[in-house]
């Protein structure tokens, strides 16, 4: 399969490098870098497969390196917390319903969520980072997150290994391109990235919209007349950093309901805790299209309430 190419072989580099090659690309990939490490680990168990090696060596290198990179999200988490899921959605190729799905899914599973994350796109280095800022314990994370790395490093294996002729026949027609081979897998790679930062800066340009601050929304709120507040946050983002008192919670969903309630004659504040005030936005503009002519996302959310040091729902409890 390894013929001679003007190009380093690409079988000749996975058979000498296989392992060190694999550990790498899964440790970047799970440290949120966007890689192809699943083909990776896929060709190299192809290739190992059409040498007669065993499996085992390389399931264990991925395992591993697909751990120890949800090991960094997991203690961030737990040392910044919130601040670290909010940092990682803000340079997300899709930030756009980036925390809303992540701590849906995670307040839905919990912990078991990291059999699976690996699996669900975007959401590993958030579901990782979501466990430590929820207080997961160690071996609790540990178990589980291991248990899902195995699961998507064996699956990885297991189709390298079935299918290893059919794939190292397309390494060989790789390496038989030379340069055109390389050059069309990294004209691919590179599409796909444009196509994700377009859709990026498409939804970003749509969500350009008027924010109220805190300082005044706090002002309108004592003085008058006093805005209605919504909270377009999930169930467990509510339970966690509590919420602006007497604010609405609400769904993206209840545009229509929404639009029918609400009083005709005061101004409507909408927050969340996304990046550029993602889903608030998205809310206040189906309200707009609905007829509701004074709404306005809160600029930084709830993250922006709580650093100005304003009240939240739950102080009193907790004091």
């Amino acid at each position: 399969a390894g013929e001679a190419s003007t190009v380093p072989d690409v079988v000749v580099l996975l058979t000498v490098w296989g392992l060190p090659l694999v550990g790498l690309a899964v440790l970047l990939d799970a440290g949120g870098l966007p890689l192809p490490a699943y083909p990776v680990v896929i060709a190299a168990a192809a290739v190992a497969a059409a040498s007669g090696e065993g499996p085992w060596a390389l399931l264990a290198v991925a395992t591993l390196a697909a751990l120890a990179g949800d090991l960094l999200w997991y203690l961030a988490g737990r040392r910044f917390g919130g601040r670290v899921l909010a940092t990682v959605c803000r340079v997300s190729l899709s930030p756009d319903s980036c925390v809303r799905q992540t701590e849906d899914l995670f307040a839905r599973y919990g912990a078991p969520s990291l059999l699976f994350a690996k699996f669900v796109p975007g959401f590993s280095a958030l579901a990782t980072t979501m466990a430590g800022t929820y207080g997961v314990s160690p071996l609790r994370f540990a178990l589980f997150d291991g248990l899902g790395s195995l699961l998507w490093a064996g699956l990885a294996v297991a189709l390298g290994t079935g299918f290893a002729g059919a794939i190292d026949e397309v390494l060989a027609a790789v390496a038989r391109l030379g340069p055109v081979g390389l050059l069309l897998l990294a004209v691919a790679a590179v599409a796909w990235l444009a196509a994700k930062w377009w859709q990026r800066v498409r939804f970003t340009r749509q969500l350009r919209m008027a924010r109220i601050g805190v300082d005044e929304l706090r002002q309108r709120l004592e003085d008058g007349p006093a805005p209605v507040v919504i909270d377009v946050r999930p169930a467990a983002a509510r339970s966690r950093d509590g919420g602006i008192p007497g604010a609405i919670v609400a769904t993206l969903g209840d545009a229509d309901r929404l639009a029918r309630e609400l009083p005709g004659d005061r101004e409507v504040v909408i927050y969340c805790a996304c990046p550029n005030e993602a889903s608030a936005a998205t809310l206040a503009r189906a309200l707009l299209g609905r007829g509701v002519a004074r709404v306005r996302p809160l600029a930084g959310g709830i993250t922006a309430w709580r650093a100005a040091g304003l009240p939240v729902t739950g102080d009193d409890a907790a004091g």
